[in-house]
């Protein structure tokens, strides 16, 4: 009995352990608290969709309205409240899916990975990702909270296109 107990605790842990590390997808509504050294806090809200190899489209909601396209070493930030795009290359691309992959379990529902020198933790709720916080280069604490999260579920790559308005100034940087 004991043994069947604890080749099922391996089987939990392991097939939770399999879904963290076999992300394809996420899809989520997010609520981003960013709190300074002074317990000052500010507050986005939006919508994320993210799939391999490397895109995302952050959708910011609240308190201002902005969009980020990333695919892979390129990054678009389209501001339509002062009508401006700034569009970027990154020397080094953000993989979010290696970040998770390389996750390591360090609590019944806490992992750790360290990408950039800087520690991220992720926390998960019923095998699908609750959130994920960090220390920022600010020294500002992010967490990043999840809502309404879908994983692995297909999506369409023509969204991590961005479609910049005629009128809108283009920054490049």
């Amino acid at each position: 009995m004991l043994m069947k107990f604890i080749l099922f605790l391996s089987f939990l842990v392991t097939l939770s352990f399999a879904s963290i590390s076999n992300i394809n997808s996420f899809e989520a509504d997010f609520k981003q608290i960013i709190t300074d050294e002074k317990d000052k806090q500010l507050t986005y809200s939006g919508h994320l969709i993210a799939s391999k190899p490397q895109n995302a489209l952050w959708h910011y909601m609240k308190p201002i309205k902005k969009e980020i396209y990333i695919r892979g070493y390129s990054i678009t930030i389209i501001e339509p409240e002062i009508e401006q795009v700034i569009i970027k290359e990154l020397s080094s691309k953000f993989d979010f899916f290696r970040m998770i992959k390389k996750a390591k379990k360090v609590g019944k529902s806490k992992y750790t990975t360290i990408n950039k020198d800087i520690k991220f933790t992720i926390y998960l709720e019923k095998n699908l990702i609750k959130s994920i916080s960090y220390i920022d280069e600010f020294d500002n604490n992010v967490e990043v909270i999840f809502t309404n999260q879908k994983q692995n579920k297909k999506i369409n790559t023509n969204i991590f296109y961005p479609i910049i308005p005629e009128e809108y100034d283009i920054v490049r940087d």
